[in-house]
């Protein structure tokens, strides 16, 4: 069920229709609408040009957001890996024991 939100950004109010929660929506808007501020005091920019740039600057923060989450994909799949080679170099040990111990008491009985 899709919830309807009103959310202040700029001094203009616009009707957010969404899936997510109302607070959600609401924290969406508050992000956007203090965005558009920052560029607006920072730039002297009309509200038009404002809005392009606040796009901009949310998307670059997107890309980068992307990047860094796969660079830790990527870390997290190598210590699997790493993981799973010292597993099974901890079973080949352990097998190593196993016959050494089987050949100590074959010794020890006889």
């Amino acid at each position: 069920m899709a919830n309807r939100v009103v959310v202040t950004i700029c001094g203009e109010e616009y009707t957010f229709v969404a899936e997510e929660s109302a607070s959600y929506m609401q924290k969406v808007g508050t992000y956007v609408g203090d965005k558009m501020q920052e560029v607006l005091v920072g730039a002297k920019v009309g509200r038009t040009d404002a809005a392009v740039l606040t796009a901009a600057n949310i998307a670059d923060e997107l890309f980068k957001a992307q990047a860094a989450a796969e660079q830790l994909r990527s870390q997290i799949k190598g210590y699997l890996d790493e993981a799973g080679k010292a597993q099974a170099e901890v079973s080949e040990l352990k097998r190593e024991v196993f016959r050494l111990q089987q050949k100590l008491d074959s010794r020890n009985k006889g």
